[in-house]
């Protein structure tokens, strides 16, 4: 059977303080069908967040020429991704607050030709921290969502997510501020199946959040109208693209 290949790809602005350590957590062999590489979006780091993630394993490095925001490195990094030959994308927060070593989780359901798109719900698994404005913004804009697209969502401001090749190569993100709501919004409305799985979350300890809620909301809201506004195809999903035995059966140390 040919070996998946999952790229895990990192967006990171000025997080020399905390990227290592994620990087060092991705689970590398989790299963014999799978092999795991590692890529770090730089978005114009002013600090040592290249020479950190270097350091500590960074597989592929892609440095932009400048800051051009959350939305745009994520764009960049499913690119690159593909580019690169995934079958397979992870994207996870370079700021320590998602568990990597649930990936095998995340990606448990594409496996199983469950899902094309999973993201990690902290309100599914445990949250423990977050300041009320960020979760009462945060119930709203997922609210919103599941009003939209008429499907029920826990976390859709989740900053870890997996996606099919298909979803990879569909997916587009039409702001460079932010990618969370827009993203998901195009993938389901053309068809991807989408499932939350539980994830253990904890807020940072290191570096700072760069989200201001008043930019973010003014910037968020045009973007929503101007994605549902946009006419999309649906997608013709090979269901079965990246099924493989149970992970739960085959794990390796």
């Amino acid at each position: 059977m040919k070996k998946q290949k999952v790229i895990v790809f990192l967006p990171a602005y000025n997080e020399e303080q905390s990227i290592g350590e994620v990087i060092r957590r991705i689970p590398r062999s989790f299963h014999p069908y799978v092999d795991v590489k590692v890529l770090v979006i730089d978005d114009g780091s002013t600090d040592n967040t290249v020479a950190a993630a270097r350091e500590a394993g960074a597989d592929y490095i892609y440095q932009m020429p400048e800051n051009r925001g959350l939305g745009a490195a994520v764009r960049q990094g499913l690119q690159e991704s593909l580019r690169l030959g995934a079958d397979i994308g992870v994207m996870i927060d370079a700021d320590n607050e998602y568990p990597a070593e649930q990936i095998p989780e995340l990606l448990a359901p594409i496996f199983a030709g469950e899902a094309d798109y999973t993201m990690g719900s902290r309100f599914l698994g445990t949250i423990r921290g977050m300041k009320w404005h960020r979760r009462l913004g945060n119930y709203f804009f997922t609210f919103l969502q599941s009003l939209l697209l008429r499907t029920w969502i826990y976390d859709g401001q989740s900053g870890m997510r997996a996606f099919s090749r298909q979803a990879m190569e569909h997916a587009e993100i039409i702001h460079d501020y932010n990618y969370a709501q827009v993203l998901t919004l195009n993938l389901v409305r053309k068809g991807f199946r989408i499932k939350e799985v539980p994830i253990r979350y904890q807020v940072r300890t290191t570096g700072q959040s760069f989200i201001k809620f008043r930019a973010y909301v003014t910037a968020v809201l045009p973007a929503i109208w101007r994605e549902m506004r946009r006419p999309v195809k649906k997608v013709v999903i090979d269901e079965d693209a990246h099924r493989l035995p149970s992970i739960a059966d085959k794990q390796c140390s």
